[in-house]
């Protein structure tokens, strides 16, 4: 932890200086050439497999529509032996942890998309969805008599699919437009990437959300542009609550017997997500991230896959070096989002707006005091 001298008022938040900083226009991770180095090549090679992960979850969303045993849901539609034999010795993209994330999103909740899913105009659009599916399927049509919930909280699951593709599908570009700019020599600093990706956040902040699936040739529209669903509040802040901040507890490294007490009794209390996570156990089973950094490390930039050869291990630890890199590269998308949803802006002169940025900051800094966010200062 980030320590202050005695002589300090105890009254001063222990990490008071970061709020300094990113009035001062800096960000949560420290400006130097090797995090910019990491954290553009890790963006680089995560914009990859984002791009294969929001493929997939729309391809689901849209075409494996209450399909209850969806075996070739991986496949986009292109089911082929090579396709199969890359499947079975795993030498493909890890889509799991894309499910992983979207599963985490609806448990969590929070936001517009959450709030419409519980009204009663989703209710009615879904049944009608429903009814469609199942007209030709008398067992499945039994089962929503005797249990009328399951397939709504199915077709809840898709709409969550489908957003987290449409937020995946913005941030792929936004993380490979980044890249192609520092190799043009744009992006030199931390602050360059922050403000990049705030860019990028404001830019695409009020696309809408929708969802819609066609069956028997009509489409029934499940997340129509009526209910006012954007990108940024619906999409992108549920995401970072989410999987950079509450996560889940992995299972095996911690007890979920509520005797135990060792996972708190509210979510909100949750501190699994990507901000919190020790880096080491990265490559263990059980561990979701495992498959995103198995992922991300295929597609590793040639410079960013030179410095890892260059450190104490080389590749024998090459999973958690990615997982390290990453972390750092969240915590600049993090910066990003904070400043983004800043009440006023960074540089104002009023002392009431001032007063209430500094507030709002304090409020995340709460929230940072058990991160990993004074370890990623130290390299």
């Amino acid at each position: 932890m980030i320590t202050h001298p005695a002589s300090v008022d105890a009254d001063i938040h222990p990490l008071e200086s970061f709020v300094e900083r990113l009035l001062q226009g800096d960000a949560l991770l420290p400006d130097t050439e090797t995090n910019v180095l990491e954290v553009v090549g890790i963006l680089k090679s995560y914009g990859v497999v984002l791009d294969a992960y929001s493929v997939n979850l729309c391809y689901m969303a849209d075409h494996q529509f209450l399909v209850l045993f969806p075996f070739f849901k991986y496949f986009n539609g292109e089911v082929t032996l090579q396709k199969l034999l890359k499947f079975w010795w795993h030498d493909r993209i890890n889509y799991e942890y894309a499910e992983y994330c979207m599963r985490t999103m609806l448990w969590h909740g929070g936001g517009g998309l959450d709030a419409y899913l519980d009204s009663p105009d989703f209710a009615q659009r879904c049944e009608a969805a429903v009814q469609a599916k199942t007209r030709h399927n008398p067992p499945i049509r039994l089962l929503h008599k005797l249990c009328p919930d399951f397939l709504p909280e199915q077709v809840r699951m898709l709409a969550y699919t489908s957003a987290l593709g449409q937020f995946w599908r913005v941030m792929s570009d936004m993380f490979i437009d980044l890249s192609d700019r520092y190799d043009r020599g744009e992006v030199r600093t931390i602050p360059d990437v922050v403000d990049h990706i705030k860019a990028g956040l404001v830019a695409a902040a009020a696309n809408p959300i929708t969802y819609s699936v066609v069956l028997d040739g009509q489409a029934y529209d499940l997340l129509p542009a009526s209910a006012g669903l954007t990108f940024l509040m619906d999409a992108a802040v549920p995401y970072v609550e989410a999987v950079f901040f509450r996560g889940t507890p992995f299972l095996g490294t911690v007890s979920y017997n509520a005797q135990a007490g060792q996972i708190p009794e509210e979510q909100n209390r949750f501190e699994y997500g990507a901000l919190y996570a020790d880096p080491l156990p990265v490559g263990g089973a059980g561990i979701p991230p495992t498959l995103l950094m198995q992922d991300m490390r295929h597609f590793l930039p040639e410079y960013l896959h030179d410095f890892y050869r260059q450190s104490l291990r080389g590749e024998d630890d090459l999973r958690v070096q990615v997982c390290q890199s990453f972390q750092k590269s969240m915590f600049c998308v993090t910066t990003a989002a904070i400043l983004g949803l800043m009440p006023h802006p960074a540089d104002t002169q009023n002392p009431a707006e001032q007063q209430v940025n500094r507030d709002y900051l304090l409020s995340w800094m709460n929230r940072f005091t058990t991160s990993r966010l004074p370890v990623v200062q130290l390299g």
